[in-house]
């Protein structure tokens, strides 16, 4: 598959403007891809491709026209490395190793292990907390929530369609919502149930308008970023602004500052884009590593606070 040795023809000017990154926009990139799929993706020559494939790949949805999308990405990459020109991306994207089915290795090893932590957390939760604790049926609902995310983050970085990103940005969007709504019942909702409701009914509106506009108007990457950011920014202002209302009489809310103030920190490595270190590890990919103890410490937030709620809420019964 490997393509001929030509000089690249970097595109500028109006082709910039083109759908796709500069990679997949390369004359040399195209024509390799074309001569590929010509040569290996019909007839006699798909069937021996299908008969040699392996079938964690086949599973996992890789065709031929995949696997000549990721030999002529190389065969770029190469060319442009050769030039000295810097690395550029594809379908937007930097160029991954691919390790058995895993297009993106760390991250989906990273996004697995997130999971595992959010599960682990939960058992540990149901254990610990007994279910007449007030926040105990929001805090389990918030973990399953979780823990959906990142098997769908953990799909989509093993295999990138079409479906398996707007489950995956779908679902992170979700968690942002979750934790907002979280954050209501704990600050609002267990003295007003009423506000609680109608405040869950807002949030659920809001991502159905969220997810009927990317997935029936326009999958729109731009207004997704903004949408979650200007979430995730009230969700991180109402916790942080709670947290330190209540951290004289509540010693275990700084967990809760710590958490925010680090998911706020560590959102930061999003903004440095650079190509995979090892062609495996990129700034996203340390972004979801470095967010597995924070999820453990949330939920050892959650967990001391529930058995607080659960104490005093005991004590005013006895009391009545």
């Amino acid at each position: 598959m490997a393509g001929r040795t030509v000089r690249l023809v970097l595109l500028v000017g109006v082709a910039a403007l083109a759908s796709g990154s500069q990679g997949d926009r390369e004359p040399v990139y195209r024509d390799c891809v074309l001569r590929c799929e010509e040569r290996n993706c019909s007839g006699g020559a798909l069937k021996h491709f299908r008969s040699r494939q392996p079938i964690y790949m086949s599973l996992a949805g890789w065709t031929c026209q995949d696997d000549c999308k990721y030999e002529c990405m190389w065969v770029t990459v190469g060319l442009y490395l050769q030039e000295g020109h810097k690395v550029p991306q594809f379908h937007g994207k930097w160029p991954f190793f691919r390790f058995l089915c895993f297009q993106e290795p760390a991250s989906a090893v990273a996004s697995f292990l997130n999971g595992l932590a959010s599960l682990v957390m939960l058992c540990r939760y149901r254990t610990s907390v007994p279910a007449s604790s007030p926040m105990y049926p929001t805090c389990v609902a918030f973990a399953w929530v979780s823990l959906n995310a990142w098997f769908w983050s953990t799909v989509f970085h093993t295999r990138d369609t079409d479906l398996t990103e707007k489950m995956d940005y779908f679902c992170a969007s979700t968690v942002i919502l979750h934790s907002v709504y979280l954050c209501c019942v704990r600050t609002v909702g267990l003295h007003r149930p009423a506000v609680a409701s109608a405040f869950r009914a807002l949030l659920l509106l809001m991502l159905t308008a969220h997810v009927s506009y990317l997935s029936l108007v326009r999958f729109d990457y731009g207004y997704n970023l903004a949408a979650n950011v200007a979430i995730g920014l009230v969700n991180a202002a109402w916790w942080l602004t709670w947290c330190l209302r209540n951290r004289q009489r509540l010693p275990h809310v700084r967990k809760c500052i710590v958490v925010v103030l680090l998911l706020q920190g560590l959102s930061l490595l999003e903004l440095l884009d650079f190509p995979p270190l090892f062609w495996v590890l990129d700034a996203h990919a340390i972004w979801h590593i470095s967010t597995i103890p924070v999820h453990v410490l949330f939920f050892r937030f959650l967990e001391d606070d529930s058995l607080y709620l659960l104490k005093e809420s005991e004590a005013k019964f006895k009391l009545d």
